[in-house]
């Protein structure tokens, strides 16, 4: 069984190839990011990953619609761009929390539909504001919807339900069973985003994610199957920021090479 590790281009300010330059150094096997539709942008992308030898996840996020017929109509849209560009895999910030749960199916089948279609695997992220927003939301998907894979980015749903999910143990292990790639980004029951994980003062936060990763990566282990990892701290706002001077709390890109090395020590 392999862990490979991915950096986000969420909060990428550097020239393209320059930003793979600095992700092949610091030891990543890839990065996890949108596609423009434009062909010679879309091809300075693809070509600068080549030439770093770097792997592309492909990501959507862009799930505004409140109309399901023009949401699935752009849902499609912009997962075959994404599939044009022959990425390791599509993951998916897919639906809405207020869509029905037939709605979003609709959208879950689309996804299966283009990606038995195309070869490409198509999983599903657990994101606030997207169709797994919450923890027994998504367990109800994964009972009804038996095959669905999920990026599981548990950050979410500890902000989600303001707390550790000491009291969804079988929701928990329910998604863990799905997991096929996961975003370490570590929350609280006040935020998708700690400050800096590395601080004495989130230890026990840190250790409760740790833990749930511990059980994906000993289920990968012992069905001997891959793992991603896509370390995914964000910029500001998403990382906390000071009032007034609008400054980050913390240094985006050293905390996620920091969990990237945290995380290679603990499983390599």
């Amino acid at each position: 069984m392999k862990i490979k590790f991915y950096a986000p281009e969420w909060g990428n300010t550097l020239p393209f190839p320059l930003f793979c330059k600095k992700v092949k150094a610091a030891g990543y096997d890839g990065v996890e990011m949108a596609l423009p539709f434009d062909p010679t942008e879309k091809a300075v992308i693809l070509d600068a990953l080549a030439d770093h030898n770097l792997e592309l996840i492909g990501q959507y996020w862009q799930s505004f619609e409140k109309d399901i017929n023009q949401h699935a109509a752009n849902y499609e849209k912009y997962l075959r761009n994404l599939i044009d560009a022959k990425p390791v895999f599509i993951n998916c910030q897919t639906g809405k929390d207020y869509f029905s749960f037939d709605q979003n199916k609709r959208l879950f089948d689309l996804a299966k539909a283009l990606s038995e279609e195309s070869g490409i695997s198509i999983i599903h992220e657990t994101h606030r504001g997207k169709s797994l927003f919450a923890a027994h939301i998504t367990a109800d998907y994964l009972t009804k919807i038996p095959d669905l894979k999920i990026t599981l980015d548990i950050s979410h749903w500890c902000n989600v339900h303001e707390c550790l999910l000491d009291d969804q143990e079988e929701e928990v292990a329910l998604a863990i069973a799905h997991t096929v790639h996961i975003h370490s980004r570590v929350g609280h029951p006040e935020g998708p985003q700690v400050n800096d994980p590395r601080a004495p003062e989130w230890a026990t936060t840190l250790q409760a994610h740790l833990n749930w990763w511990d059980r994906v990566v000993k289920r990968h282990r012992k069905d001997d199957i891959d793992l991603t990892v896509t370390t995914e701290f964000g910029p500001a706002t998403y990382m906390p920021v000071t009032a007034y001077t609008q400054m980050p709390l913390g240094d985006q890109w050293e905390i996620n090479v920091f969990m990237m090395n945290l995380l290679k020590r603990r499983y390599l």
